[in-house]
């Protein structure tokens, strides 16, 4: 029965095959610690409707952001999802949707990845876009790797304003295409070199803005820097409704843009999914990793819609291939694409400035709190504030009030004991002025 499961014989003819000794030999590579927490407590049998109690119990232990006041942030943010937008991604046509082996027959699915596509070159002020990556963290990667190529360097220099996601997906990846990446410590006032730091051999110099501090710079002098090197400046975005606002980085000299869609395409879902975005300058097309999609005219003169560019290993030679990325992330960026279209030019503007005045009355009262610092930056809708306690059990007496407080920097730097006080707190659309109120009354009472 081919569909049953092996015996033991056929493993070991297996194993034998391939030269190994047993299973556990073909996981040597992972780190013993990651299999140690691997193996996981369960019952071996148990009904469904045991498993949704057991379940629910277990979710039940979660606060979700519709469950009191939010100040969530730190790469993931919560936006209001119109109602419009959910309803039209779960459309047939859409929802069941796939990779397009034959493109020109996905005339649908190719002109909505156009679309998205001439998004996010608007908005980021790049000339081309690609039809998505997995997430913002993958694209950071392959931007790096993107720009060893171009400049036919091994080095990159990382902002410590990136977020460290961010940082380590590509230090990891990296690894693998000996290029030497340089991640400088976490940053939190703002204050780093990095023109000081550029050297000839540098592919690349990765900054973020928001940065993961919040702090918003002009990167237009490091720009000028990297290029008199010889090098690309790579400019991060997690949070795309900034760019209603901020001067976009292509304008102020960047050479690829990445950035994570989420907030534009969906709930915070706890972490996922995302849409990776991935924008640059026309003159690197063809060392961009992914897909593109162009606008073309069939025979009789039709406006239609073609698969431009596939530098893919999964349909060139491998060798050849500019990113080992098989998929676009399709259903999300078809979700990012519609919420901007619904939004048009005005209403992004519009979304954007309500982000940071709601930012901005946040701000104003938690820094009149005894004790709390501001640190100083200019910012979007997400900052950092420096409290006279550890801000991680701060931020568990506040969810255990029905808030959820924000994030602290512990949680990604458990290493740098300097940042324990540091809390990173962000305002949306989502928020009132009752949440604000309630958020610092309940701080005040912690503190």
């Amino acid at each position: 029965m081919r569909y049953l499961p092996l015996n033991d014989t056929q493993r070991k003819e297996m194993l034998g095959a391939i030269g190994a000794a047993s299973v556990d030999e073909l996981f040597r590579d992972l780190p013993k610690a990651a299999l140690a927490t691997a193996r996981f407590d369960l019952p071996k049998t148990a009904s469904e409707i045991e498993v949704e109690r057991t379940l629910s119990a277990m979710a039940g232990k979660n606060l979700n952001c519709g469950q009191g006041p939010s100040f969530l942030g730190a790469g993931n943010y919560r936006h209001h999802t119109p109602a419009s937008m959910d309803y039209i991604i779960q459309r047939g046509e859409f929802l069941t949707a796939y990779t397009p082996y034959q493109p020109e027959i996905s005339q649908g699915t190719l002109q909505a990845i156009f679309e998205f596509q001439t998004q996010v070159s608007l908005i980021t002020g790049m000339e081309i876009a690609n039809a998505s990556m997995y997430d913002g963290a993958t694209a950071c990667a392959e931007a790096v790797a993107m720009a060893a190529r171009v400049t036919k360097r091994n080095a990159a220099l990382v902002s410590g304003n990136v977020h460290p996601h961010y940082r380590d997906v590509t230090e990891t990846t990296m690894k693998f295409l000996d290029v030497k990446v340089d991640c400088l410590a976490p940053d939190p006032y703002g204050m780093e070199d990095l023109i000081g730091r550029i050297t000839p051999e540098l592919a690349c110099v990765v900054v973020q803005t928001p940065g993961f501090f919040g702090h918003l710079k002009n990167y237009a002098a490091l720009a000028e820097a990297c290029h008199k090197a010889g090098a690309l400046l790579v400019v991060a975005v997690t949070e795309p409704v900034s760019l209603g606002l901020v001067t976009p980085p292509g304008h102020i000299g960047a050479d690829i843009v990445v950035g994570e869609g989420q907030s534009l395409a969906g709930p915070m879902s706890f972490g996922g999914p995302g849409v990776g975005l991935f924008a640059t300058r026309e003159k690197y097309l063809r060392q961009m990793p992914g897909r593109l999609c162009g606008e073309t005219t069939d025979e009789d003169g039709r406006r239609g819609w073609v698969l431009t560019l596939s530098t893919r290993e999964q349909h060139i030679r491998r060798e050849k291939a500019t990113s080992n990325i098989c998929t676009n992330s399709g259903l999300i960026a078809l979700a990012f694409s519609i919420h901007m279209t619904l939004l048009g030019e005005k209403g992004f503007t519009s979304l954007a400035q309500s982000n940071h005045a709601m930012a901005v009355t946040l701000a104003e009262k938690i820094e009149k709190l005894p004790g709390v610092k501001l640190l100083p930056s200019a910012f979007f809708n997400e900052f950092a504030v420096m409290l006279p306690k550890p801000a991680a059990p701060v931020v568990e007496e506040l969810a255990k009030r029905k808030i959820l407080g924000g994030v602290p920097a512990s949680r990604f730097y458990p290493t740098y004991p300097e940042l324990a006080n540091l809390l990173l707190l962000t305002a949306t659309e989502t928020n009132t002025t009752g949440d604000i109120d309630a958020l610092v009354a309940a701080l005040k009472e912690v503190l």
